[in-house]
């Protein structure tokens, strides 16, 4: 896993056993990337990798004999205004109205570890050769600024993690008015892009485009990484596939305004972006002052789409998540807004509490309607006490919590901080405590305003709000959900040349806040909401280990939903409950078993109003929790496999692998029942074909007639009789002594 610098050839090499990422100092002292790709042997000289040539209407250094024009150069950071006219990394206005900069190599720096970031979320290492980390520092002499790009490159996973830092090492006030976090040029344009979009309810739809000259890409101005672009695009090759072809995936460490982007060039050169979005934002950077950027990392496949998504979900299960619930099994949990919203009787709330203990539930949280005089969405939102004489809670949440210790059930609380009501203290008492432009009448989104979380003392009274019901409730999961964007950007703190910093700034502090009540309740488990998942991005999941995936609770979408977020985020990361039917969101009737055996594949938990349920329903449920339990580790620690593509055909298929590969669990699901259908098939991956494994404790089989022949699938064995909307799991444990490597599948 080193980073070598070859001081003659003026290169650094960063590479680990899957990776090879080549930078060079060109004359001028601007960086240029040589090589990004499958490992290979270091060299003392890689500049035949360097192309140049005379152009019509190409720019040149003065000084560089060279002929090397940025405009045609694999460029390591790009500015504006010296010679490449693509989209730059950043730029700066300086107090004489310029923008021109000239970023040059000033030194480098080469360590063990990985620094964390000042109050950003980022991944992180447990011990130093873990990972090497690149420092490359470049200075515009001029203005004083220095950029320092960050490099960390891990021993153990093909990725590479960027940041940038700016300093103002100058005189005067700098104004940065972009500051990406990552750009990278690649020599080519032969690949497809893929990216993650959506909306409320069918979030991260995976969709594929081929390169063309020109830009493409995603981005969020909502003040939230959004339900309708998620902060994340993946590069592969048009031949690439689940198991096999190069990609490269590239995901954004935030959860703000983003822009992830691709820019091919009429040579054929493309230029893949993220960071910050440049609209709206800027910063001031004071003499002495320095800015980090949010990170992104990059990650590097030979062996085709589910290559690179088992490298996030291991990074991002193990190094991104943290504390107490990283690496325990969660509850599973009964939430009670669909049985009765939020008008409820503590006798309700205890009726179904014993309902969920006794087909297995080991969790009751309490959703929204608890506090201040919140009885429906117009009152009461910000108002984190319960009432004195709480009609609703008589006994508060400590004679709740007491009552539930009593079933064997622990107590969470639904949380909304970010929003408040005009019907409410909280807006009473600081009406100039949301976010609004002067003379501008505020938006309302479901009733609410968003409170300016730049403000330190807003986020201070949060959480001094938020530690008193948790001191005092036995409080032992928090749901925070966040239910509307951001409109009318404007803080009324802030001066009117800094209001390009309030985006960032309302991040920075929900950040804050996380850190400062999962430091004081490391034991609490924190589960992020945004209506669903317009927030489910990598800087959550530093906090919060798991995220409520969509609000959209139907078994059939959520096949398309969860596969989608798994291009990317592992399943310990996704909520997925089984809810009452008709469906609220699509009024779609499934069977309790296909439900329940969708949401296994994640966070398993139930919505419903158990005691609407028959008694033979509610042996079926204690059946699949019971099921849900028995492999409950495997899913938060295994290998997953996409097998059959929901996006594609009438059926989808995925399943998880051990570590060891002595265990996993295929899940199958047949959409609509057809005429005399062909025989169903799927073939499995990640298995030993050398082993033989038996199969829901019955028939064995080899692994390599698994992968390669394939498991035959009978409608008739699936659930609900095998009518439209079925599903049927497959249990696998290796039979005999296992040999070999058991890494290797």
């Amino acid at each position: 896993m080193p980073i070598i610098f070859h001081p003659t050839s003026r290169e650094l090499h960063l590479y680990n056993h899957a990776l090879s990422y080549v930078i060079h100092i060109l004359p001028n002292g601007m960086p240029a990337n040589l090589y990004y790709g499958q490992h290979i042997r270091d060299r003392d000289d890689f500049s035949c990798l360097l192309q140049s040539r005379t152009r019509s209407l190409a720019v040149y250094s003065p000084d560089d004999a060279c002929r090397y024009a940025q405009q045609y150069t694999c460029m390591e950071y790009p500015v504006f205004g010296t010679g490449d006219f693509r989209y730059p990394a950043c730029d700066v206005r300086q107090p004489d109205g310029s923008r021109v900069l000239a970023l040059a190599y000033e030194r480098h720096s080469i360590y063990a570890g990985k620094p964390k970031l000042c109050g950003l979320p980022a991944t992180y290492v447990e011990a130093d050769a873990e990972a090497e980390t690149l420092e490359l520092s470049l200075l515009d002499a001029q203005i004083g600024l220095r950029c320092v790009l960050v490099y960390s490159i891990f021993r153990d996973y093909a990725a590479i993690a960027r940041s940038v830092r700016f300093e103002n090492a100058g005189g005067g006030e700098l104004i940065l008015e972009r500051a990406l976090s990552l750009s990278l040029d690649l020599p080519d344009m032969d690949y497809e892009l893929v990216t993650l979009c959506g909306a409320w309810s069918r979030e991260r739809e995976p969709v594929a485009a081929k390169l063309k000259p020109g830009l493409q890409g995603v981005y969020s101005l909502s003040g939230a990484s959004s339900a309708e672009h998620n902060p994340f695009l993946m590069l592969k090759r048009p031949w690439a596939d689940e198991d096999g072809g190069e990609v490269l995936g590239f995901s954004f460490v935030y959860s703000g305004n983003h822009t992830s982007g691709v820019l091919v060039d009429t040579h054929g050169k493309t230029r893949v972006f993220m960071g910050i979005h440049p609209d709206t934002f800027s910063w001031a950077l004071g003499p002495g002052e320095v800015f980090q950027t949010p990170e992104a990392v990059m990650v590097y496949a030979t062996h085709g789409v589910g290559d690179m998504s088992r490298t996030f979900h291991s990074l991002y299960r193990d190094r991104l998540a943290r504390g107490y619930w990283r690496d325990r099994e969660r509850p599973m949990v009964i939430n009670n807004w669909e049985a009765t919203g939020a008008m409820f009787t503590q006798q309700q709330l205890l009726e179904i509490a014993g309902q969920a203990r006794d087909v297995g539930l080991e969790l009751f949280v309490l959703d929204d309607g608890w506090f201040g005089s919140r009885d429906d969405d117009t009152r009461g939102l910000g108002d984190w006490f319960v009432p004195k004489y709480s009609p609703k809670l008589p006994d508060g949440l400590g004679g709740l919590s007491a009552q539930l210790a009593v079933l064997g059930l622990k107590l969470g609380l639904w949380f909304e901080p970010e929003m408040v009501n005009s019907d409410s203290d909280l807006y009473r008492a600081h009406p100039d405590w949301i976010l609004c432009a002067p003379g501008r009448t505020p938006s309302l989104s479901r009733n609410q305003y968003v409170l300016d979380f730049s403000r330190p003392e807003v986020v201070d009274h949060l959480c001094a709000a938020m530690e008193s019901i948790l001191k005092g409730g036995d409080i032992s999961y928090v749901k925070w959900d966040m239910n509307r964007y951001i409109t009318e950007c404007y803080s009324l703190a802030l001066p009117p040349q800094r209001q390009g910093e309030v985006y960032h700034r309302y991040i920075l502090g929900v950040y804050s806040l996380y850190e400062r009540l999962t430091s004081a309740f490391p034991e609490i488990l924190f589960e992020s909401c945004a209506s669903g998942g317009a927030r489910f991005d990598p800087g959550i999941l530093y906090f919060a280990p798991q995220t409520w995936t969509s609000d959209n609770t139907d078994a059939v979408e959520r096949l398309k939903i969860q596969y989608g977020t798994s291009l990317v985020y592992p399943l310990c990361a996704m909520s997925a409950h089984v809810s009452e039917v008709p469906n609220q969101q699509v009024g779609r009737t499934t069977d309790l078993v296909t439900r329940s055996q969708v949401a296994l594949f994640g966070v398993y938990g139930c919505e419903l109003d158990i005691g609407a349920l028959s008694g033979a329903e509610k042996d079926i449920l204690r059946a699949q929790i019971s099921i849900a339990k028995r492999y409950r580790h495997l899913m938060q620690t295994g290998d997953f496999y996409r097998l059959q593509n929901p996006y594609c055909g009438n059926a989808c298929a995925w399943m998880v692998v051990s570590h060891d590969r002595s265990e996993a669990l295929v899940g199958y699901y047949r959409l609509l029942v057809r005429a005399n259908e062909p025989w169903l098939r799927v073939r499995l991956r990640g298995l030993r074909a050398e082993w033989d494994y038996q199969m829901n404790g019955s028939a064995v089989y080899g692994g390599d007639l698994l992968m390669s022949a394939g498991l035959v699938v009978n409608p008739e064995q699936m659930s609900a009789g095998g009518m439209d909307f079925s599903s049927v799991l497959f249990e696998l444990r290796v039979v005999g002594e296992m040999h070999g490597d058991a890494d290797k599948p």
